[in-house]
């Protein structure tokens, strides 16, 4: 038996965006296309007069923003899910905050897109109900970056960070030698980032729990965590009831 297709509602403000993401959704399949936008006004009216289950939604226009319309559609009891899809990428976690589903960043990955369009499918089921009993809400998290290099902009796997420190107002993601610099706050990366893989063990730092690779107390009676390459960070007071869970004690 088929799955319905969702019925979905793209908004951009740039034409060729639109006619991109229309050509993509028409060769992945499983989608009916129910209509285009290009201000936020438009898509909530759109939203409003067609109930689409889902919007393929940027975040930058002129007048009311993505954020804006995914707040104000969040109020509806017939809410879409929301898939941002933006040309920046320093958005991502004021789009976790109004529950979106997923983000993209443009120029848009086609598997990238397939991928997002079975999680929308997989919330918009179990918001419904389907299988809500068997099954945990699918995953709400920061699954990659964007950051500024040289060459231009870099992706960024979530999974693949060693650990993070804060700069200022900056963070720095470290990924083996390498590290980047992206313009967030630390309390927004510990909320957007799986709590079942990343620990926070200091106001300035958040690291993958399986690059612990162990504990020990300094001479004041501080912990401090060993990491896998070799370096060592201080766990804050604030922080020290995490080596008890981190070590099942």
């Amino acid at each position: 038996m088929h799955e319905p297709p969702l019925k979905t509602l793209v908004v951009d403000d740039e034409p060729l965006a639109t006619e991109r993401l229309q050509l993509l959704l028409a060769r992945i399949g499983g989608v009916d296309l129910v209509g285009t936008a290009s201000d936020g006004e438009s898509a909530c009216r759109m939203a409003e007069a067609l109930s689409p289950d889902l919007l393929l939604l940027d975040i930058a226009m002129p007048g009311m923003d993505g954020i804006d319309v995914a707040r104000e559609l969040g109020r509806s009891p017939q809410r879409p899910a929301v898939i941002f899809v933006t040309a920046f990428d320093q958005f991502a976690v004021s789009a976790f905050d109004v529950d979106a589903v997923d983000y993209l960043v443009k120029p848009v990955d086609p598997k990238r897109l397939e991928r997002a369009l079975e999680r929308a499918r997989a919330h918009i089921e179990w918001r419904s109900g389907v299988g809500a009993e068997e099954a945990a809400p699918p995953g709400q998290y920061l699954e990659e970056f964007w950051a500024s290099d040289l060459s231009g902009l870099v992706r960024i796997r979530a999974i693949d960070i060693d650990r993070v420190s804060a700069e200022r107002d900056y963070m720095r993601l470290h990924v083996g030698a390498r590290s980047w610099l992206i313009h967030h706050s630390m309390a927004a990366l510990e909320e957007g980032l799986d709590p079942a893989t990343f620990v926070r063990l200091h106001r300035s730092a958040i690291v993958r729990r399986d690059f612990i690779s162990g504990f020990q107390r300094n001479a004041s009676g501080r912990w401090i965590a060993r990491l896998a390459d070799g370096a060592e960070q201080p766990v804050g007071r604030l922080y020290a009831d995490c080596v008890r869970e981190i070590a099942g004690r």
